[in-house]
């Protein structure tokens, strides 16, 4: 066996390690402390192919994407990392913010580690173009950089909506789904509400990012009213989708036996328009009936889409954009690589892959995109039967939480990533959700997220 193919077999089993579980989901690596402060210790490949990688974003995909290819990629593979931010704010758990567990923070992380560990070139900078023909990249300090391979990152934009600006959200109705200065704020209208107020919050249809996200903040928000301001005030869930999109049987239960009372679940609703200043907001319901209801805070989620696919954005100026509503990049799920333009890797949200929209699957596409690319560059084909896990956990109170775990695998047939059941059968697979909401849930919580960021980051 020669040293690439050794490489490629260890690759792939860790990999698949990673998609057999939650607890086996980031086997390379210990659990870490939120500040990723602990260093691999997962040695560098000392063989591999010559080349050079540029990765655009520096959240979930992008760092994991770069880590990786520097980890298994060896001396010779260059890998530079362009994203505009100094710090990645985690939108995994921020929802805690909202009732005080947390603070924005202790969400932040750096890829520091990622240059002094693995040797990653860092860019602080945004991407203004592509040029595929000749592969290169203009950034905004007008750096022109040229690349072998391309992985894209960007995560997403969200639409004007509902009668809002994206000054609204930033200033008056906070959407928070992208964390940070917008979760502050919500934080502080929902500590500021009184007994009797009600919560309003939007959810867009699918795909959005984080399926059980908008009923996690739901569950934390309801839980932190009737906790701490009374038991009158009421949180209004407007969403656009036909039914509950992930944790159908612990929502349901959290909406009508946790928090019965509070939550009021609309599902199917339509023509949603709030005004900014007075927080009024109106709807019409599944059944065409119209209401109107005065609220303290509203949170409304929009549609979103990848960043930059937008008309004139650089996204689409390249043609990446290439799914049917032209918000989203179509992959090869064996590589991750744009069926639109060839050496182009596009990962994480902004990506049509089958899988969900959220970072623990940014962290595993990341994965299989890192290993395709470096088989790629050293005249091989990707792996055939590429497995990744979904997995996450949603807190319902303060003290407890629910989780969901899905395996997808390779399908053939249809060329895309569908969850498996045990022994690979998709054909009516269907994600794991936890037996009982519990306190047990919430600690393994807080060690998964650890453990993950440390992977991504560390």
């Amino acid at each position: 066996m020669n040293t690439l193919t050794f490489h490629s077999e260890g690759r792939r089993r860790v990999l698949m390690l990673a998609a057999a579980g939650l607890g086996m989901s980031l086997v390379p690596f210990a659990a870490q402390s939120d500040s990723s402060s602990t260093t691999s210790t997962v040695a560098i490949a000392k063989t591999g192919p010559t080349g050079k990688v540029v990765v655009i974003g520096g959240g979930m995909a992008g760092a994991t994407a770069a880590k990786y290819l520097r980890l298994w990629g060896g001396p010779n593979l260059s890998v530079t990392l362009v994203e505009p931010d100094a710090a990645y704010t985690s939108n995994i758990m921020s929802n805690l913010v909202l009732n005080g567990s947390r603070t924005v923070s202790t969400l932040q992380y750096t890829t520091t580690k990622l240059a002094s560990s693995y040797g990653v070139v860092r860019k602080q900078a945004a991407l203004r173009s592509i040029d595929p023909l000749r592969k290169t990249v203009t950034l905004s300090d007008q750096t022109v950089l040229s690349y072998d391979r391309l992985v894209l990152a960007p995560g997403v934009e969200f639409d004007d909506a509902f009668g809002l600006t994206q000054a609204d959200y930033d200033a008056r109705t906070p959407h928070a789904w992208r964390a940070g200065a917008q979760t502050t704020l919500l934080q502080k209208q929902v500590a500021a509400m009184s007994n009797g107020g009600t919560f309003v919050m939007t959810i867009p249809k699918a795909p959005y990012r984080c399926p059980p996200g908008p009923y996690e903040r739901a569950c934390l928000v309801a839980d932190f009213l009737k906790t701490k301001k009374g038991s009158n005030c009421k949180v209004l869930v407007l969403d656009h989708n036909l039914t509950i999109q992930a944790e159908v049987d612990n929502f349901t239960k959290a909406f009508n036996v946790i928090h019965a009372g509070v939550i009021n679940y609309q599902a199917g609703v339509t023509g949603v328009q709030i005004d900014p200043n007075t927080k009024g907001v109106s709807y019409v319901d599944q059944l065409g009936v119209s209401h109107a209801v005065q609220a303290q805070a509203v949170n409304p989620i929009p549609a979103h889409r990848a960043t930059g696919s937008a008309g004139g954005g650089w996204m689409s100026n390249a043609g990446l954009n290439n799914s049917t509503d032209g918000r989203w990049a179509k992959v090869n799920v064996l590589s991750y690589e744009s069926t639109a333009v060839p050496g182009v890797h596009v990962i994480g949200d902004a990506a049509q892959c089958g899988m969900p929209k959220a970072g623990h699957v940014g962290n595993q596409e990341a994965k299989i995109c890192a290993d395709a690319i470096i088989r790629l560059l050293s005249q091989q084909q990707p792996d055939p039967a590429p497995v990744a896990n979904s997995a996450c956990y949603s807190p319902i109170t303060a003290s407890t939480a629910s989780w969901l775990t899905a395996v997808y695998q390779y399908d053939p047939a249809t060329a895309s990533m569908k969850v498996a059941a045990n022994g690979g059968v998709t054909t009516g697979a269907a994600p794991t959700e936890a037996g009982r909401i519990s306190a047990d849930n919430m600690s393994e919580m807080n060690t998964w997220f650890k453990t993950l960021m440390g992977d991504t980051f560390a």
